[in-house]
């Protein structure tokens, strides 16, 4: 038996019995130990999220897989939740095809950097079909093109002490720093199939999801994957992020981890 599968056998079995036991305040104590605490850990079901993502995070490993299918498989009806942003900045850069747009990267990282549609198309890329599932009930299958989030995260030199990363969209009319914004840990911000897709079934990204780009995070629900990526932050806390941003985020409603 490895090191690494006695390990996750231990805290696994360990909360557990904690949970199991009504223990849940020793439960917590023991994922926060390992560092398994999410970010919506505080409330009435914060017990409940924390024990969720440990779960998630021991008993499946970093980087398992979602599934990728064939080409026959792609959905001919792929469903769409909200219009494109209506802003002067938006439509604007959307006339242009795009040429103008950059996409930042701050926050905890050695250079601070922006990427060109063209910059981003150049570096080396993965194609994968796999599945949408949205939070709302509806799914589709689709094929998306793009750089690997780990890749660019390497080129800006993510720092140690990041754990986060947030993802802004275009802002909004009547939120003027922006409305919603999305976030992932760092395992699941460096996983192989989370891209920055920028073509969807062999063709630019379509308007209404998401272009220029958005995030595809094949192993999350659907209000993961945030559309209309303007800028990316890289941070140690999940503390305050939004503030300024509006009150209201992807997971607003839903569970900050959406593993499925």
């Amino acid at each position: 038996m490895s090191d690494a599968f006695s390990r996750r056998k231990l805290i696994s079995t360990g909360l557990a019995a904690a949970a199991g036991a009504s223990g849940l305040a020793v439960a917590a104590r023991l994922a926060d130990r390992y560092g398994l605490i999410p970010p919506d850990h505080g409330g009435i079901y914060g017990i409940g999220q924390t024990l969720t993502y440990a779960s998630q995070r021991i008993l499946i490993p970093q980087h398992s897989m979602a599934r990728e299918f064939n080409r026959s498989e792609i959905s001919k009806v792929c469903p769409i939740n909200g219009p494109p942003p209506e802003t002067e900045t938006y439509q604007r850069l959307l006339a242009g095809g795009f040429a103008d747009w950059r996409l930042t990267i701050d926050g905890l990282v050695a250079r601070p950097c922006s990427f060109s549609l063209t910059e981003l198309k150049g570096f080396p890329s993965r194609t994968q079909i796999t599945h949408q599932a949205c939070e709302e009930g509806w799914s589709f299958i689709a094929e998306w093109t793009g750089v690997p989030l780990s890749y660019v995260l390497n080129l800006a030199g993510v720092l140690p002490a990041a754990k986060y990363v947030f993802f802004f969209p275009f802002p909004e009319e009547s939120f003027p720093l922006g409305k919603k914004w999305g976030s992932l840990d760092m395992p699941d911000a460096r996983h192989p199939q989370t891209l920055l897709a920028y073509a969807m079934n062999g063709q630019e990204l379509p308007t209404p999801h998401g272009a220029p780009v958005r995030v595809r995070v094949p192993r999350q629900l659907g209000f993961k994957s945030l559309k209309y990526l303007s800028r990316i932050t890289v941070t140690d806390t999940a503390k305050n992020i939004g503030k300024g941003w509006g009150s209201s985020s992807p997971e607003h409603g839903f569970s900050w981890y959406g593993g499925i």
